[in-house]
């Protein structure tokens, strides 16, 4: 059994009880209350497994050291934007105000300026505390407000501030990392048409104590971004952007952020991400960072924003919540009746091919679709008698691939033989689970921005084949959450909410026809491996979306028709395929998966933590 999936199950007891507190045991009550004994189970062991590379001494290894600081001091930017860092601030605990002021006074690039909103005016330690950090740095800057406006309109308050050309977000009480604005600074330094920029965080202990669950993000991934407000912090934009987009807005209050970014990123030209973790989210009772029951009203605010946003971009979809607090499933509804091509290759597998067809008829609403059976060499009698009896029914068509095994020409072969103007690629050791699928995958497919769409996959045990792609896993490609349990939720919930990926697997991929006709189709010199992975980069680069959607589950036996790679040919063909990947998508395979994170692990496929050098483990 590999490491990976030694872990499973196992709860890290110590880690548990340390955290266990009057607080932590009410919180754990809501919980379960609102999961119910199995669910409450299940999320328990996910939040204290053992964490494969520990954060605390890993970030210890990544902050920036002193002389990293003071080479970004020494800095110089050919442009240097003013960076408005606007803040709310409402009874903050001084201590907690005097940190997070401190933050910006660490700061290695010099150019900002801290505007801070006062809606407690009767705070006479607050005002202390202002008027002194305001005498001694002119870069703090103080509006005292008549009484408290809401943290809508606090936050509108001091973005009112600014005079900077870009405006960051920070709450009250937590911190920046003191090479925040300079990375910031960087990347909007390095590419001019960046109208937002946003980076990664962690929580923080109250004390400032312990650094933990860190959020490492992919780059803009809309559909992400409507699962979930994953962009959260830091969040920095231009103030023109602010200007055109529109302020908070106070019925969102709760989830004010989510809406004011989907305004912002409808408005901007492009939108950056700084892999680093350059914010640190501080959790006590009253946050949502630790205890997201106690602002129950906070989701139904953010599925409205993620409603509003769908209307004002004139996409027809209906948000609804999922079991996990904070996250959201949108629905999208199939416009028409557009015929489904699906394209079957086969070989000698009766048995599998025949639950597969089955399992397609149960589970299937949608009326407008046929079937392709492409018959590759097949030797056994008994899968000519099984053909002979679909033969007899009017949507499927037996089509003959009289050549070598060849899983990307067999597929172009049936493409051209198609009759719709979408594809779905399925293997034949699949069986459909969820009912409706097809019509969910084609409402995702639908979308004008989307050319492919991949689901979950389950092994038969009911553990995880497939939850997206990443690539460079493994070396050029892998499977995420494989051997994870199917009623687990993963890294962020990220095996089960909707997100845009680099690639997903064609055992069971449905794509527009004109999206694979521009993509040119499978490359037929990928006969067996990395062919998917390969058409989805190519779509990826033509513009198109390429959607994980876990809302539809199947279950894959993988590869069952294929046999074992253990032959010398078999060996050689496989070696040329890894060096056609190396050779045609080097920029991705050097730079990085931009749906996955620098600081994650390429050999581990749970969204572990990638070790840093001198930490002991292989990278």
């Amino acid at each position: 059994m590999s490491k990976n999936r030694s872990l499973i199950g196992k709860i890290e007891w110590g880690r548990m009880l340390k955290k266990l507190s009057p607080y932590m045991i009410k919180k754990g009550f809501l919980y379960f209350r609102h999961y119910g004994p199995k669910e409450f189970w299940i999320r328990l062991h996910e939040r204290f497994e053992p964490e494969e590379v520990p954060y605390g001494p890993w970030y210890e290894a990544y902050r920036p050291t002193e002389e990293i600081l003071e080479k970004q001091r020494q800095a110089e930017f050919t442009c240097a934007p003013l960076i408005s860092v606007a803040v709310p601030a409402y009874k903050t605990p001084p201590v907690f105000l005097r940190q997070m002021i401190d933050s910006l006074m660490a700061q290695t690039y010099p150019h900002w300026e801290l505007c801070i909103a006062n809606a407690s005016p009767g705070d006479e330690e607050m005002g202390k505390i202002l008027k002194e950090y305001s005498g001694k740095d002119r870069r703090v800057r103080v509006c005292s407000l008549s009484e408290n406006l809401g943290i809508s309109e606090n936050t509108n308050a001091a973005i009112a501030m600014a005079k900077g050309e870009f405006v960051g977000l920070l709450d009250h009480d937590d911190l920046l990392a003191p090479n925040a604005l300079y990375e910031i600074a960087r990347a909007l330094e390095k590419d001019r048409e960046l109208d937002a920029v946003y980076t990664d965080e962690d929580k923080v202990t109250m004390e400032l104590e312990e650094h933990f669950q860190p959020h490492l993000k992919p780059d803009f991934n809309l559909d992400l971004l409507r699962s979930n407000n994953y962009i959260c912090h830091f969040f920095v934009v231009r103030r023109s952007v602010i200007e055109k987009a529109g302020d908070f807005r106070r019925e969102f209050d709760g989830a004010q952020d989510h809406d004011f970014i989907f305004r912002c990123v409808e408005c901007c030209r492009k939108v950056g991400h700084v892999p680093e973790i350059l914010y640190h989210w501080r959790t006590h009772a009253a946050s949502t960072a630790d205890n997201p029951a106690s602002k129950m009203y906070a989701f139904e605010a953010g599925r409205r924003a993620v409603q509003a946003h769908l209307d004002r971009t004139g996409v027809k979809g209906e948000v609804s919540h999922t079991p996990d607090l904070g996250f959201f499933r949108v629905t999208y509804p199939v416009q028409g009746e557009p015929m489904i091509s699906i394209i079957i290759p086969n070989k000698d597998e009766k048995e599998s091919l025949q639950k597969c067809i089955r399992s397609i008829r149960e589970k299937t609403e949608y009326p407008n679709y046929e079937i392709l059976i492409i018959e590759n060499n097949s030797t056994s009698e008994e899968i000519f008698r099984y053909y002979k009896e679909l033969s007899g029914e009017p949507d499927i068509r037996l089509l003959r691939w009289k050549k070598e095994f060849n899983y990307s020409a067999i597929n172009n072969f049936g493409v051209r033989h198609a009759k719709g103007d979408y594809l779905l690629f399925l293997n034949n050791d699949v069986t459909v689970i969820t009912k409706g699928w097809l019509r969910e995958m084609l409402g995702v497919c639908q979308r004008a921005e989307v050319g492919a769409v991949g689901v979950k996959l389950i092994y038969p045990d009911n553990t995880i084949q497939h939850a997206g792609c990443v690539v460079g896993m493994g070396g050029i490609a892998g499977h995420m959450f494989t051997d994870m349990p199917a009623n687990r939720t993963g890294y962020l919930h990220k095996a089960s909410i909707m997100q845009d990926m680099s690639a997903v697997t064609a055992a069971c991929m449905m794509m527009k026809k004109s999206a694979f006709l521009e993509a040119g189709g499978f490359t037929e010199e990928l006969a067996v491996a990395f062919n998917d992975v390969d058409l989805c980069l190519k779509v990826n680069g033509n513009g198109k979306l390429v959607v994980y959607d876990p809302y539809v589950q199947l279950y894959h036996m993988e590869s069952k028709s294929r046999g074992a790679e253990n032959s010398k040919q078999k060996v050689r063909r496989f070696q040329n395929e890894i060096e056609y990947m190396r050779s045609h998508w080097i920029d991705i395979l050097k730079n990085g998966d931009p749906y996955y994170n620098k600081n994650l692990s390429l050999t581990k496929w749970n969204y572990s933590l990638r070790p840093l050098p001198g930490m002991g483990e292989k990278q």
